[in-house]
């Protein structure tokens, strides 16, 4: 047990002049870097990683844990301002951030997505800082087959959500499998599908692949949209309302709901080692849509939708720590970059993590709570700037975001290859995109591909190839039937209540007109 004295003083650590710097730095880096398409907390983290090395162990990690709070919050605002989301969790919040934004209301979007965002992060650091040790040993209870089971829930909900049609929806998920073979077989090791090409060993780059397809292929449709007049890319009102350009209190409470179920949502599955925030932002974004009085007006500017995906995506990064500092696990990427800086300032994360190295840890705990408030307060301070920038001729916003889009996949995947994967995807997402096939299920089914192969194989092995031993796995069983029941009611029984519904409207404003 840790004593409420060494609370105390890892607490007055994180209070600390210095520490508090780091963390201002840490968040304002990971904003400007984020908002930038084509990079995000990922590299940011990585390339800051060697400078820490100076660095007292307090101060590196608070530095590094505000770089990626404020990295989550800004990859919404180019996903928001010119619907090039740079990182794959980000587009959840372009299906009604940019919509919004087309609207003349960019800046009430993205103040949303900050609100949301801090209070997703804050109840998330909440969660770690008081349950880390229970809820790790609840999410290792979770074998594969429970995992397996999770995934093909999260596919069915998303694929009936995301798209017009179940059917296309699907077809992207089966394609965006295929290429996630690419590379190594993950549970024996054997090279397929690499064509000769030694740098699909490990698989197609994620960063160039995601970057492609969401930005890059946006990017290419608004250059050939171009007309030969100068037009701005977003247009901003110059008499805009008051109210379009703030979010009032009764809008925030209105939404408490969708952000607690997506702060919900993003803790539970940060707490499972390889889940992501990919897949809690489109999760949170589903069921807010399914619960909605209308959700029709989903992916046309709802305030709720980016409430939903950006408090759950960014309430994945405090759980993501719950197995890191409880049992030494990585749950993502930069939990994966955390525990390397940990490590080369010899600390080992693990069980004995909090005996050992108790006011440490406490000192990060409210360096976390620190961050969200500069987080909130250089938010605040920065969203005007960023919708006057983006206000600039759309052949200059386009043609900087596709430099920065190159730049990033080259300095993130080490080379042209990189480059090369990115333009090829990007022309396959314009392709995808032109004949209504979704490249975000593409993407989610690329993302997961490879972890839910590697579940299937241990579930079958588990099993022993028969499938009735399900019924020894109530968890699984319970959530693969509600896997067929989301694809019963959202591929069939929903659009024909939604036609309906349509066609009773169409009747009453008949009778009304006559």
């Amino acid at each position: 047990m840790v004593e409420f004295t060494t609370v105390l003083a890892g607490l007055g650590d994180a209070l600390n002049l210095t520490n508090l710097l780091f963390v201002i730095a840490g968040v304002a880096i990971g904003q400007f870097i984020g908002a930038l398409p084509g990079t995000g907390p990922v590299m940011a983290m990585a390339v800051a990683i060697p400078f820490t090395f100076v660095l007292d162990p307090l101060p590196a990690i608070a530095f590094l844990v505000g770089v990626n709070k404020g990295g989550l919050f800004g990859g919404a605002i180019p996903a928001i301002l010119i619907n090039t989301p740079g990182t794959p969790d980000a587009a959840a919040t372009a299906l009604d951030g940019h919509p919004l934004a087309k609207k003349g209301k960019p800046v009430k979007a993205m103040k949303m997505a900050l609100y949301s965002s801090v209070t997703g992060d804050t109840f998330s650091d909440i969660v770690l800082i008081t349950l880390s040790v229970p809820l790790a040993i609840i999410a290792l209870q979770m074998g594969p087959v429970e995992i397996f089971a999770l995934m093909i829930f999260a596919f069915s909900i998303i694929a009936g959500l995301i798209g017009d049609s179940v059917v296309k929806a699907l077809i992207a998920a089966v394609l965006g499998l295929f290429f996630a073979m690419v590379g190594l077989d993950p549970e024996h090791g054997t090279p397929r599908l690499y064509f000769g090409y030694f740098e699909l060993f490990d698989g197609l780059p994620l960063t160039a692949v995601a970057i492609g397809m969401l930005a890059v292929a946006e990017i290419f449709r608004r250059l050939a949209n171009i007309g030969k007049s100068i037009l701005p890319t977003i247009e901003i009102p110059d008499t805009q309302d008051a109210d379009d350009k703030r979010v009032s209190r009764a809008e925030y409470w209105s939404c408490r709901y969708v952000m607690l179920r997506g702060a919900v949502i993003g803790t539970v599955l940060g707490a499972i080692p390889g889940i992501g925030s990919t897949a809690a932002a489109f999760m949170s974004y589903a069921s807010t849509k399914q619960t909605s009085n209308d959700p029709e007006s989903f992916g046309k500017g709802n305030l709720q939708g980016v409430a939903a995906t950006e408090s759950a995506n960014s309430a994945v990064m405090g759980a993501n720590l719950i197995p890191l500092l409880a049992i030494g696990i990585p749950g993502s990427i930069t939990a994966a970059l955390l525990i390397s800086a940990f490590k080369i300032h010899g600390i080992q994360p693990g069980p004995l993590l909090f005996e050992q190295q108790g006011r440490l840890i406490y000192g990060l705990f409210g360096a976390m709570l620190m961050a969200n408030l500069m987080n909130l307060l250089i938010g605040q301070a920065s969203l005007r700037l960023w919708a006057r920038i983006i206000s600039a001729p759309e052949s200059l916003v386009f043609s900087a975001a596709l430099v920065l889009c190159i730049t990033g996949v080259y300095a993130s995947t080490g080379g042209m290859f990189g480059v090369a994967v990115m333009l090829a995807f990007a022309i396959l997402g314009y392709v995808m995109t032109s004949f209504g096939y979704s490249v975000v299920i593409f993407i989610i089914a690329f993302f997961l591909g490879n972890k839910l192969e590697l579940s299937l194989s241990q579930t079958l092995v588990i099993l022993d190839g028969n499938p009735m031993a399900i019924i020894n796995f109530p968890v699984a069983l319970a959530l693969l039937l509600l896997s067929l029941l989301s694809i019963v009611w959202l591929g069939y029984l929903a659009p024909r209540r939604a036609n309906k519904r349509a066609l009773i409207a169409d009747d009453q404003s008949d009778t009304s007109s006559k």
